[in-house]
């Protein structure tokens, strides 16, 4: 499945979540991330992210698709991180 996932967290917190996020997905934009995951990395993913949360603080959304291909992406401005896998 393609995956968006945007968070808002405590500033203490912040620099463990990107690093986290990192593992699963592509860093987009400061709390963004996208990519293709697998149900159980996306479990794995919620599960670690739970773990660093304060769930009465912080947020985490998601936004999940069966494939990219079914996605309208528009990029005005500068592209931060280019997700495109040129080998």
């Amino acid at each position: 499945m393609y995956v968006i996932l945007v968070y808002d967290m405590g500033q203490k917190r912040v620099g463990k979540m990107r690093k986290l996020c990192r593992r699963y997905l592509n860093w987009i934009q400061n709390s963004v991330f996208e990519g293709e995951m697998t149900e159980v990395q996306l479990k794995e993913l919620l599960y670690e992210a739970r773990q660093l949360m304060n769930e009465a603080e912080d947020s985490l959304i998601l936004f999940k698709n069966r494939d990219q291909k079914w996605l309208d992406k528009q990029i005005v401005g500068v592209e931060r991180q280019s997700t495109d896998n040129f080998l």
